[in-house]
């Protein structure tokens, strides 16, 4: 699935899904682009409770998933994505959809608006967006 040239793919093939932990972990890559397990510990181990070795066994997961590489640096490993953070971010939104709303995106936004969990300011931007997406 993964591309073997170290670049994240970009067409639409999604690993296998990742947990909201390794999530975690995901965030910290896409924002730097490369992290060594230290780096990415130093990003969320305090906020998260980790020590070093959970993030270590979240990036071996993550590799086994195909959703990050690892090249060695000495005595260290780097990571870096093999996805990008735009087409994981649409494959759970579609998902979620597919899921919970029978695939109707309009259900999601209508389930929102109902439930107000959209605040005046949501409303005027999703108008904003579909009256670009008709131009």
């Amino acid at each position: 699935m993964a591309k073997s040239d170290g670049k994240p793919q970009s067409d639409g093939i999604s690993p296998e899904r990742i947990s909201e932990a390794e999530h975690a972990v995901m965030e910290v890559i896409w924002d730097r682009g490369t992290a060594t397990a230290a780096e990415v510990c130093e990003a969320v181990c305090e906020k998260r409770d980790w020590s070093l070795a959970t993030v270590k066994t979240l990036l071996s997961r993550l590799v086994q998933k195909q959703a990050i590489a690892t090249r060695p640096d000495g005595r260290r490993f780097i990571y870096t994505p093999m996805i990008e953070r735009v087409d994981y971010v649409g494959g759970e939104s579609r998902r979620l959809v597919d899921r919970l709303f029978g695939g109707k995106a309009a259900s999601l936004v209508a389930h929102l608006a109902e439930t107000e969990a959209l605040s005046d300011d949501d409303l005027s931007e999703i108008e904003d967006i579909l009256k670009e997406l008709k131009r």
